[in-house]
């Protein structure tokens, strides 16, 4: 080689081994395709069989043998087939006795990965969710607890007095604070909602923050491969009053979901939107808004 000349790398400025930006995307589009066809095949294997023995087993059955079942199945897939792992911290913080679970929420992953932490859970939803053929009666079925938004105060009593019914039973009700999926990053818009829970049932509330968002859009066909980040938050005793109940809460999740972006966002490098990037950044600098008075 002549003096001075440099060496082309062999495989390119990627380095051995390491595809393309356009190759990784590629494949990485691939992966997602390949694992929202096993998500939904799956899902209808577990409706098919569970379905005709639904008039004749119990909530508790329908639990073990069909939720968690289902819920393990879908990690799996996530793992085997996008590359979308979890890592879980705080599990020393669950509590023994009762309490109730808020829970960050940015993409259809919580709806099932954090099912199995817990031993026998219910969650609140939308009602229009239980109208919809199969998924609502498998939801009656599990005694979930349904909440018209647009009910107002009557709504939200039939909501609290089946969460404490509920609550009087052993389960632990999970709850989205937020109401909805939101964008990793997007300023918090905690509802009321969850207050009349917290004082309703006198028991310790339960945060749980998380980046699953960043990994698995709302609304995406896209998964990107890495590892999503749970961190569940030490209890929030019983007893405070409501609107210092639901400040302590929004800084706890939303400080703890903006590190974990963070922390996403390092493991993504390159690879991260530049967008997410910017709302990280925006997140980071401002102060946490004014939670909402609506339930």
């Amino acid at each position: 080689m002549p003096a001075g000349a440099t060496r082309r790398p062999a495989c390119g400025p990627f380095g051995p081994g390491r595809a393309r930006p356009s190759e990784e995307q590629a494949v990485t589009v691939l992966r997602s395709i390949l694992f929202q066809i096993a998500f939904y095949v799956a899902t209808t294997l577990y409706l098919l069989i569970l379905l005709p023995l639904l008039p004749f087993i119990s909530r508790r059955t329908l639990w073990r043998v069909g939720v968690l079942n289902w819920a393990a199945t879908n990690c799996w897939l996530l793992r085997v087939i996008a590359g979308t792992r979890a890592e879980f911290r705080g599990l020393e913080n669950i509590p023994e006795g009762p309490f109730f679970i808020a829970a960050k929420h940015q993409s259809a992953w919580e709806t099932f990965a954090l099912l199995p932490l817990f031993s026998d859970t219910t969650f609140i939803l939308k009602q229009e969710l239980m109208r919809i053929p199969v998924f609502g009666w498998f939801a009656a079925k599990a005694q979930m607890i349904p909440v018209d938004r647009k009910g107002g105060s009557s709504a939200l009593r039939a909501m609290t007095r089946r969460a404490r019914e509920d609550a009087a039973e052993g389960r632990q009700i999970l709850i989205f604070p937020e109401g909805t999926r939101r964008p990793p990053g997007a300023p918090p818009a905690y509802k009321f909602g969850v207050a009349h829970i917290y004082s309703s049932l006198g028991v310790p509330c339960l945060p749980v923050a998380l980046n699953s968002g960043l990994y698995w859009p709302r609304r995406a066909l896209m998964l990107r491969p890495g590892t999503i980040r749970v961190e569940i938050l030490p209890p929030i005793p019983a007893g405070l009053g409501r609107a210092a109940f639901l400040a302590r809460l929004q800084h706890d999740i939303e400080g703890a979901s903006d590190r974990l972006l963070e922390q996403g966002l390092a493991e993504l490098g390159e690879r991260a939107p530049e967008e997410l990037k910017q709302r990280a950044a925006a997140a980071a600098s401002s102060p946490l808004s004014t939670p909402v008075e609506n339930s």
